[in-house]
């Protein structure tokens, strides 16, 4: 079966929102969002407006990448994971499956979130 090159949704306030497949790993980039070529994006994984996602960077399956957030290079979003609106994933770092990063909030270079945790200030490697 063929897979669309754009998916549209429409917003809250009844904005279109236009989704593209990145090239590596298929996942869904709003067309306003800056992802890395080098990033992987699973298919089933998608980046909202305005965020901004490193080189190197890994997004699992159905992880989400929140409006204006950004995961910086060599980060790993996990599976289910969702990292809020404007919080910021530092190079390298871990959020594991299920984990949350609250709006503005912020994840330290190569700290690890445990799986199903929720972060709401500031995350600082061990």
């Amino acid at each position: 079966m063929r897979r669309r090159k754009y998916v549209e949704f429409e917003a809250d306030d009844g904005t279109v929102l236009r989704y593209v497949r990145h090239p590596n790993g298929g996942g869904l980039v709003e067309r306003s969002a800056q992802v890395h070529p080098t990033a992987w994006v699973a298919p089933t994984a998608y980046v909202d407006p305005g965020a901004r996602v490193g080189a190197d960077a890994h997004l699992d399956e159905t992880a989400w990448v929140d409006r204006d957030a950004v995961v910086a290079a060599g980060a790993r979003i996990g599976t289910n994971a969702h990292v809020g609106q404007r919080a910021i994933v530092g190079r390298g770092a871990r959020v594991r499956d299920g984990a949350k990063v609250a709006p503005e909030a912020r994840v330290e270079d190569f700290a690890v979130v445990d799986p199903d945790t929720i972060v709401t200030g500031t995350m600082t490697a061990a």
